[in-house]
């Protein structure tokens, strides 16, 4: 197999044109998908391989969008839909849990809606508030729907093809953050990572850190200062936030005795406090210090001048580990 060094932008589109080579009922829609290759050019050069009856420019209607989506599902096809940006999603929100997550229980399991959403989320890009957000606990309480975050070119790569196989809908979290700034070998061909299965980032004994998408690389530089400091941190990389890998966050802290949660959602009702409970429920004796939640402020996504005060530092992280380390 060939590698190629590519970003996470020219991942994305490479798994999107292999997956439309290898099956034709894959199709994409979405606003402005076609002709200008999307917002962040992720489908540039779609088009003109795969034409505009698999390449579908849509109205800016988000509800449309996905409905469209959930026929075509029914009708055969494997559509992969983008919404512009994550805060853009709530019109199709019904679509979403009235109808693509509840149709194979509400058919019985006669009727699977094999669709990929994909939307571009987070901040860290100087956007205002709707172009900001990470809202994907929201979509994590809804049963039926699969919610994936990848956080390299090579995760996005794998899960992605995996999320366009899936017979059921995922809901695809795309870092904006992390769509040029990061770099990897990346393989041409086939490539599949599991959905619901979490990537050990680090081994490490005295900490375990749990996070996923735009929040890894923040990570890894809280980690490079840690260890220079003598601690040692276990990191996981959710990868699949919904159904999510609880069994890999458990074993890890029963070894390191103490976890720190860390994601750019708002903290209340966030990933970070179902983390929490499900350590309190299966690992409580192993816990030598709370669970440790370093999250942004319950508040909307300030505008751009104000985005440092709000988005999760290195040095936010490293203080997490400290008082979990110290208590």
């Amino acid at each position: 197999m060939s590698m190629a060094v590519m970003n996470m932008v020219q991942s994305i589109n490479l798994a999107l044109r292999e997956e439309m080579d290898r099956d034709p009922s894959v199709v994409c829609l979405g606003e402005d998908v076609g002709v200008d290759g999307g917002v962040f050019r992720v489908t540039e050069g779609l088009l003109e391989r795969f034409g505009k009856e698999r390449m579908i420019d849509t109205p800016l209607a988000e509800s449309a969008i996905v409905g469209t989506a959930i026929g075509m599902a029914m009708g055969g096809l494997r559509p992969v839909a983008e919404i512009q940006f994550m805060g853009f999603i709530y019109p199709a929100y019904q679509q979403l849990v009235s109808h693509a997550a509840r149709m194979r229980n509400r058919t019985r399991g006669k009727i699977s809606l094999p669709i990929v959403i994909r939307t571009p989320y987070g901040a860290g890009v100087k956007a205002l508030e709707h172009h900001s957000e990470s809202t994907e606990a929201v979509f994590c309480h809804i049963p039926g729907l699969k919610v994936v975050a990848p956080s390299t070119p090579l995760e996005a790569k794998g899960l992605l093809t995996s999320s366009i196989r899936d017979p059921d809908p995922v809901l695809f979290l795309e870092p904006t953050r992390s769509y040029r700034s990061l770099k990897e070998e990346v393989p041409e061909g086939e490539y599949l990572i599991p959905l619901g299965k979490a990537r050990k980032v680090r081994e490490g004994k005295d900490v375990t850190i749990v996070g996923w998408g735009a929040m890894m690389p923040v990570i890894q530089k809280a980690v490079d200062s840690l260890e220079k400091e003598g601690v040692s941190p276990d990191v996981l990389d959710m990868r699949t936030l919904s159904p999510m890998d609880h069994a890999s966050i458990i074993e890890s802290v029963k070894r390191t005795g103490r976890c720190v949660v860390v994601h750019e959602a708002p903290r209340n009702c966030g990933l970070g406090a179902e983390i929490s409970a499900r350590i309190m429920e299966r690992a409580l004796l192993s816990l030598q210090a709370p669970v440790e939640r370093v999250t942004a402020p319950d508040i909307t996504v300030p505008l751009p001048k104000g985005e440092h005060y709000y988005y999760i530092s290195p040095e936010r992280v490293v203080n997490g580990v400290k008082r979990a380390m110290s208590f």
